[in-house]
């Protein structure tokens, strides 16, 4: 297990990159022209972006974010 300490200002920059990546990979997942094996990699960060992004954010930031099972799984 590793530790992170950071401070409040790095704590919300991480949370708005994660946040711009995740938006990212939901507008990619939706595109129809991406292979199949592509989408299987997005979802497999998304996932591990996402569960990085629940160690930064308030639960109702998480809830905005919270992967349906249409689009990741």
């Amino acid at each position: 297990m590793l530790g992170l300490l950071i401070n409040e200002q790095e704590q919300h920059e991480l949370q708005y990159v994660i946040k711009r990546e995740l938006e990212e990979l939901l507008l990619d997942l939706e595109d129809h022209r991406i292979d199949k094996m592509v989408k299987k990699a997005m979802r497999d960060r998304y996932k591990m972006l996402f569960q990085l992004y629940t160690r930064v954010a308030s639960d109702e930031e998480i809830k905005k974010y919270i992967p349906k099972k249409v689009q990741i799984e």
